[in-house]
């Protein structure tokens, strides 16, 4: 070999050594040692942090063993201890555990764990599925479950977690790799820091036109003033109300509800008349019930033993006509397993709820339900459940009631669900917003409550003019390119609100609304108008001929007609009902008397009707009245003004039938001569169509 020869030979040797060399060094410097807790590892010279570092271990230990509730007491002691020795795999453990069971930042855990594993990967039995966990709530779908799949390989005989668990998991992770990539069209907002605090505030209920809206938080401002065992403050209900667009700023409900213990939201009427709240009752949780009478909320009376049991009854939910109940139960009797969703009835005759119900296994699984919501429809159900395909924890699903049965549960979807928990959705009339809690690293507290818009399928948008204030009152999440506008998914909904006042002095008045089915002959529902404001909501399904009639003491009622086609969509309708003392020349218009076309025979849906004029004159035995009948002017005068004396007698010979002397009432016809709107119109022309009730003395 000659020198040149030689020369390359040596200088490739150095160059390998040299580069082996920097590998092992690097190698070395990224693969970190377990440093235990012990004399060997500190020395001698870190003496007194070793001693500062068990106590906090000791202090964090105890707390530990005590369970899930006092993990975060714990964290703060194992992070000190992990400021001075940030390389022990058991401690790093612990802390990731700490933050995924028993914090708001979950995603913390991740790193905690990762470098346990890093550290000693046999640290715990345990260890790959809470990574896994971890992986799986930070949505990282492939690697929880590659760290399930791992764990499941070798699950050890004395594992806490069992192999089914451990295949749900999975399963729930590919749910959640389907519904991540094909999300809603939906905006997901902060509902702002008038609402929200730097304390946790969930369990958002709103009336169904989107007027009020209540809330459960824990703020230093409690009601007694005093924290729980887990150093936070007693939970206590407040109210808003969205006044020109804007929430106003909420406030405690008041200390006929709010207790010094805990007290907190499930539902409020679709009329905001009526609201549900949930009390511990030293860990027996039942269902109370308090009623709007003017302005001042009555104080919560316990429901019944139909509802309330020995066992926990956590959400609750009022049916558009309140007259069913949907609530959640860990009762042992008729359970498909944990929390289940149960119905009850009210019972007219005996004036009290029926015997409860399980609603059965197409919406109950063998894990637990929670959250229950009836949209005012009367036939959509909202619900969160850990069963069905849930991508995690709490997902919220929907059902609605057909043909006399519920249809299979739908996911609403990422980003409304996600892999932590999403629970206590509930939903405006208009179906456009939803409300729940949820926590973002971005947001202002611990839980701060959201508006979910849903904008509907895909199409050319455009924001309403509501939505484009929305800026002024909440903090996008994200942002998603807009243009033309929105249809909002079919709701048949029709919503009838207004305020009752006496005619005269124009002053809001109580009153009695109720709500007949003119084709069934049965009553609805019955509503109040507010005894101080005299406002009144009522929800009315599409699909039906809607008889409405208004009552108060002293006055004669109000009679109007709502005929909701099947395929009618959402509507908000305002009218304020003028009611008419009980004296001479006062006249009702009774607009749910009903006859076929150009004929006199009364038609059954008139009967109601018909027994509230019967009732006021039985009532008002003195008063003689006219009841006439008035058509529009197709046909010939002589034909419209026959035909409307015929209506009126029809109406005379039922009530002179019922009992009520033929001296009291007279029945002219008018026919076309007193409209009260124009002809010119097909709307004009049925307001001319109409029986009318008159007083002539009293």
């Amino acid at each position: 070999m000659n020198n040149w020869c030689l020369s390359v030979f040596v200088l490739l040797l150095f160059i390998s050594g040299t580069s082996s060399f920097f590998a092992q060094n690097t190698f070395s410097t990224l693969q970190e040692e377990n440093v235990e807790f012990t004399k060997e590892s500190f020395g001698k010279e870190r003496k007194a942090e070793l001693k500062l570092a068990l106590d906090e271990l000791e202090q964090g230990d105890k707390l530990f063993k005590l369970g899930i509730g006092h993990y975060k007491e714990a964290l703060l002691h194992y992070l000190s201890a992990e400021k001075i020795n940030p390389n022990n795999a058991l401690l790093n453990y612990k802390i990731g555990k700490c933050y995924l069971l028993g914090h708001i930042y979950k995603i913390k855990s991740i790193s905690y764990f990762e470098k346990a594993y890093t550290l000693n990967s046999f640290v715990d039995k345990e260890l790959l599925y809470y990574l896994g966990r971890a992986y799986h709530i930070n949505s990282e779908w492939e690697k929880a479950i590659d760290n399930y799949q791992k764990f499941l390989n070798n699950l050890p005989a004395d594992s806490e977690v069992n192999a089914e668990e451990i295949k749900k998991r999975i399963t729930e992770c590919n749910h959640g790799i389907y519904f991540t990539a094909n999300p809603e069209r939906v905006f997901i907002d902060n509902a702002g820091s008038v609402l929200n605090s730097q304390y946790p505030e969930y369990g958002a209920i709103i009336s169904a036109d989107e007027s009020v809206l209540m809330f459960t938080s824990k703020r230093p401002e409690t009601t007694g003033g005093e924290k729980d065992s887990y150093n936070n403050y007693f939970e206590d209900i407040y109210i808003s109300y969205r006044v020109n667009k804007q929430w106003t700023i909420p406030v405690n409900i008041g200390e006929a509800i709010n207790t010094k213990g805990h007290d907190a939201t499930i539902n409020l009427s679709p009329d905001g008349q009526k609201l549900m709240i949930y009390k511990d009752d030293n860990g027996d949780g039942n269902i109370y019930e308090c009623e709007l009478v003017g302005d001042v909320w009555s104080k919560p009376k316990k429901m019944s033993k139909s509802i309330n049991s020995p066992y926990k009854e956590s959400s609750a939910s009022y049916s558009f006509d309140q007259k069913t109940i949907y609530f959640v139960s860990n009762r042992v009797e008729n359970s498909l397993g944990g929390l289940d969703i149960f119905v009850s009835h009210w019972d007219e005759e005996k004036q009290r709820w029926k015997e409860a119900s399980n609603l059965g296994s197409t919406i109950n699984t063998k894990y637990d339900e929670e959250g229950v919501f009836m949209h005012p429809d009367g036939k959509t159900l909202y619900f969160s459940s850990k069963g069905h395909n849930s991508m995690g924890g709490y997902d919220i699903f929907k059902t609605t009631y057909e043909n006399g049965n519920w249809t299979l549960p739908i996911n609403l979807g990422y980003p409304i669900n996600t892999p932590d928990d999403d629970v206590f959705f509930s939903i405006s009339g208009s179906g456009r917003h939803g409300y729940y809690s949820s926590f973002n690293i971005d947001g202002y507290g611990e839980k701060d409550i959201y508006r979910i818009t849903f904008l509907g399928p895909e199409k050319p948008m455009v924001l309403s003019s509501e939505d484009n204030l929305i800026a002024s009152e909440i903090s996008p999440i994200k942002e998603i390119a807009i243009e033309p506008r929105v249809e909002i998914n079919k709701v048949r909904l029709t919503i009838l609100k207004g305020i009752v006042r006496d005619k005269d002095a124009k002053q809001p008045l109580e009153s009695v609304l109720e709500i007949i089915d003119n084709t069934t002959g049965l009553m609805v529902s019955t509503v109040a108008s507010n005894s101080s404001t005299g406002k009144y909501l009522v929800s009315l399904p599409s699909g039906r001929n809607y008889g409405l009639a208004v009552k108060a003491e002293g006055y004669l009622f109000h009679s109007e007609n709502i005929n909701i086609p099947k395929e009618a969509a959402f509507a908000e309708v305002h009218k304020d009902i003028f009611m008419s003392k009980i004296k001479i020349g006062e006249k009702v218009i009774l607009r749910n008397i009903f006859f076929d076309s150009g004929k006199y025979s009364l038609r059954t849906e008139s009967s109601f009707e018909l027994g509230r004029i019967h009732k006021l004159l039985t009532d008002n035995p003195s008063i003689k009245v006219e009841i006439s009948g008035h058509t529009d002017d197709v046909g010939s005068e002589v034909t419209n003004q026959q035909l409307s004396e015929n209506r009126a007698k029809a109406v005379v010979d039922f009530l002179i039938k019922q009992g009520i002397a033929s001296a009291r009432l007279i029945y002219p016809g008018y026919g076309e001569d007193q409209p009260v709107a124009s002809n010119d119109t097909n709307e004009g022309r049925q307001e001319n169509r109409r029986t009318e009730f008159k007083i002539l003395e009293k």
